[in-house]
């Protein structure tokens, strides 16, 4: 830094190529602004050296912005939703770990532990560090170094143990540039990398890049010190120069003059530093914007600028320490995210970041693994996890607190406690109860405390609805369970008319009109060539009744002779079967089973009343009738025992009590298991479960869930029911609702096709007689209107006759 500043006092600078350090940086970028000199490094790559703060300052390599985002993508491809942060306590370390904390929000994750090392550190300061580290629930640590330092973290952790099974170590671009500068290391630096991932500034494959590094290599081979290969920040410095070159051959191109000015604001000299003899460079804002708009293909790629000052396209190569190198698991670019596409072939499509495009190939993890680690264990820091207990005084099967022995029981309870035993590591926890002991406590109120980090967790009958998955994270669902309608029934007797039940008025009525309808019908077809529907209309308005109500039985003796007759009647005999059996079987049902008749039909019926509805103590049943389903909290009654439940329900609405009450399924069925005297009413009318509530972003709500899964899968958790929540007190008559009648919309579709098929049989029975008619009586033209009304009249006895009649008149006409 103090070089920096005696060159600018000792010479006229037109344009600087460094620091390599983003301290220095911040050092020489305010003088570069004052001097109006630009200032381009191809290392300093803090966040917060910005073109909006220091406009001559020009980074000619990529932001840690970008390589923060990249690390953040990377996190949630894996599922991880915390980190730990190592990183130098500088300006460099600060400001990148705080842009790694902001890219991670945008992805709900987070830094849970920073450990900062100062500059200067020693080997015990890290291992005070990383024990503090080896404490915490997270194993992916992000190391933010400094080359010269970081190597010696890696060492510690290896010592430590923490380089196994279980950990992982992102770090950051500081490590794959020693690893393209020195490799191979010495082996036992080599030991205490493996698994480790790191990123690389991406620079594509090019004859330009391999003819220098060719070159170089040449060049270092002479060095009897060694091999000193080339990295990505010296093609990004090799680059910088070609940037300069070409800005200012632009600058002299646009008639430029290199001339200085005194700077009257550093009037002093203060040891070495000579500030007095520092001049501006009145060209400075040309050649700056010459700069600033090269467009160019380097070493590293496309060159530009975007109005922010960065390079554009930035893009990172994924790498995997193993062995004595790296292998290139995929890349990151801005334009993309992950993938195992380079990005210059990438650049040729449109952008797609779906979750299906986003890809890494496999990774050798710490301790030679291949699976992938789950990323967070239990703390072995002596901490206990404080877990809340619902301290229920009513339906204490599912979770109590015993008065003599303090220990918390139930069919809750002993869901979490088989879950715990599936996890493959230890969980220390003490229970908490949660409650006064005399009502039952509000879950709202449980679960906001878990959600402010009071308790960090609470097990129990805990419903899972949308205004607490807000605030906290909940397991899978270990029961099914929703609100329910609850009110007295009464048994219905059968009664004289019982065998009317099974259809409403509505369908005997329709029934009684097709029968009538079909005898007439029949009668139509029929009357002109069958002797058994001919007689005196009084036999024959017989005949008709007869023959429609006896087809109900089968029981029908007169023949059909026509054919529309027969196929009509086939229809009818099929619709009159349907009908009967449906019958049968409603009014056997009606007749062997008890019927129980409740005013309440269901919520729709609840709500449309101004009857008072009891609910639960600490239910969520309050808050939803009020505030979703509008009811207005005057009429709800809380209620705190099944106990009370029963006497206000036989109480009623009119005496002091409650028309019904909403509570959850599994509550209900517990209670009705012992209470014959009531029966849910309607259908459940929301859908939720219970689970167990964790902090937002907990990994053990997901461990716990799939323990619970597993639960279920091996037939654990049914048992576990059966054990506590089966009940045989009741007869199943509690479960037997009202039978529903056969409505006429059941039918009408069979009524319908009947009524058409006699419809269609009358059109063409009508074109028949015409038919006849007409050959039998033709039609004289000059016909008068009264010879007409004659002409009907003869129709009308032309369709009463018997068509034998007809038949024997016309032979003798044919005859004489």
């Amino acid at each position: 830094m103090i070089i920096g500043l005696q060159f600018m006092g000792s010479a006229n600078t037109v344009a600087i190529i460094g620091p390599q350090t983003s301290m220095i940086a911040h050092v020489l970028a305010p003088l570069a602004n004052e001097l109006q000199v630009p200032l381009l490094s191809f290392s300093a790559t803090d966040p917060t050296l910005s073109s909006l703060q220091f406009p001559f300052f020009v980074r000619t390599a990529q932001n840690d912005l970008f390589q923060m985002a990249a690390i953040s993508e990377m996190v949630e491809y894996y599922g991880w939703r915390e980190v730990i942060a190592i990183y130098i306590d500088n300006d460099h370390g600060r400001n990148g770990v705080a842009a790694l904390g902001d890219k991670l929000a945008e992805r709900r994750c987070r830094i849970s532990f920073k450990g900062p090392l100062v500059p200067r550190f020693n080997k015990s300061d890290v291992t005070d560090l990383l024990i503090k580290v080896s404490q915490e629930e997270s194993q992916i640590i992000v190391l933010h170094m400094e080359p010269d330092f970081g190597l010696s973290v890696f060492s510690v952790a290896q010592y430590l143990q923490m380089m196994g099974n279980g950990y992982v170590w992102i770090a950051t671009a500081w490590l794959s540039a020693i690893l393209d500068s020195f490799a191979p290391l010495d082996s036992d630096t080599t030991s205490s990398i493996q698994g480790v991932l790191t990123l690389r500034m991406h620079t594509p494959d090019s004859k330009k890049k391999s003819a220098l590094m060719s070159r170089w290599s040449e060049l270092t081979s002479k060095d009897t010190a060694g091999t000193f290969r080339l990295n990505t920040y010296g093609l990004y410095a090799y680059d910088t120069v070609w940037i300069l070159a070409h800005a200012i051959d632009a600058f002299f191109n646009q008639g430029g003059v290199i001339s200085f000015s005194n700077d009257f604001r550093l009037q002093y000299a203060e040891g070495s530093l000579n500030l007095e003899a520092m001049k501006i460079f009145n060209g400075g804002k040309l050649l700056l914007t010459d700069i600033k708009n090269t467009n160019m293909t380097g070493l590293s790629g496309t060159i530009q600028f975007d109005p922010d000052g960065n390079l554009v396209r930035p893009a990172y190569d994924v790498l995997n320490v193993i062995g004595t190198g790296v292998r290139e698991i995929g890349y990151w670019s801005n334009y993309s995210g992950l993938s195992i596409v380079s990005p210059e072939t990438l650049y040729e499509k449109p952008p797609n970041r779906s979750v299906e495009n986003q890809q890494l190939r496999n990774v050798i993890w710490p301790g030679d693994y291949t699976m992938k680690p789950r990323g967070w264990v239990f703390p072995n820091n002596g901490r206990r996890l404080s877990i809340a207990v619902p301290n229920r005084v009513s339906y204490r099967e599912f979770v109590s607190q015993s008065n003599k022995t303090d220990m918390i029981k139930g069919y809750c309870m002993d869901v979490f406690f088989a879950a715990v035993s599936l996890l493959p590591y230890a969980l220390p926890y003490r229970l908490i109860p949660f409650g006064n002991g005399i009502e039952n406590p509000s879950y709202n109120e449980l679960v906001y405390l878990v959600s402010t980090g009071v308790y960090d967790a609470a097990i129990g009958d805990i419903a899972i609805v949308t205004s607490r998955t807000r605030i906290v994270d909940f397991t899978q669902p270990y029961i099914d369970s929703g609100l329910v309608v609850v009110a007295l029934v009464k048994k219905r007797d059968s009664s004289t008319f019982a065998f009317l039940r099974p259809f409403t008025l509505g369908m005997w009525g329709l029934t009684v009109v097709f029968f009538l309808i079909f005898g007439m019908v029949m009668w139509i077809l029929e009357h002109r060539v069958n002797k058994d529907f001919r007689g005196p209309p009084k036999q024959q308005l017989i005949t008709i009744l007869w023959f429609s109500f006896s087809t109900l039985f089968f029981a029908h003796r007169e023949k059909t002779l026509s054919t529309l007759g027969r196929l009509l009647l086939i229809l009818w005999l099929f619709l009159v079967l349907i009908i009967q059996s449906s019958y049968t079987a409603s009014l056997t049902s009606i007749l062997t089973v008890q019927q129980l008749s409740s005013p309440i039909k269901g919520i729709d019926s609840l709500m449309s009343s101004h009857d008072p509805i009891g609910y639960q103590v600490g239910s969520f049943a309050e808050n939803y009738m009020n505030e979703v389903l509008g009811i207005p909290k005057s009429r709800l009654k809380p209620l705190g025992s099944p106990v009370e439940y029963a006497h206000a329900l036989e109480l009623g609405p009119d005496n002091g009590g409650v028309a019904a009450v909403v509570d959850e399924q599994p509550y209900i069925d517990l209670f009705l298991s012992t209470q014959c005297n009531f029966a849910i009413r309607g259908q459940e009318f929301t859908k939720s479960g219970w689970g167990f509530a964790f902090p937002r972003d907990s990994p053990l709500a997901v461990d716990m869930s799939t323990a619970i899964l597993l639960l279920s899968e091996n037939g654990e958790l049914q048992r576990i029911h059966d054990k506590w929540l089966m009940r045989t007190a009741c007869t199943s008559e509690t479960d037997e609702l009202e039978s529903n009648q056969l409505h006429l919309r059941s039918f009408t579709g069979l009524f319908f096709i009947c009524g058409l098929a006699c419809f269609i049989a009358l059109l063409i029975y009508l074109f028949m007689l015409l038919h006849q008619f007409f050959w039998h009586f033709p039609e004289q033209p000059s016909e008068s209107s009264s010879s007409r009304s004659g002409c009907v009249w003869r129709f009308l006895n032309f369709f009463y006759k018997e068509e034998e009649d007809l038949r024997s008149k016309s032979k003798g006409r044919e005859v004489e």
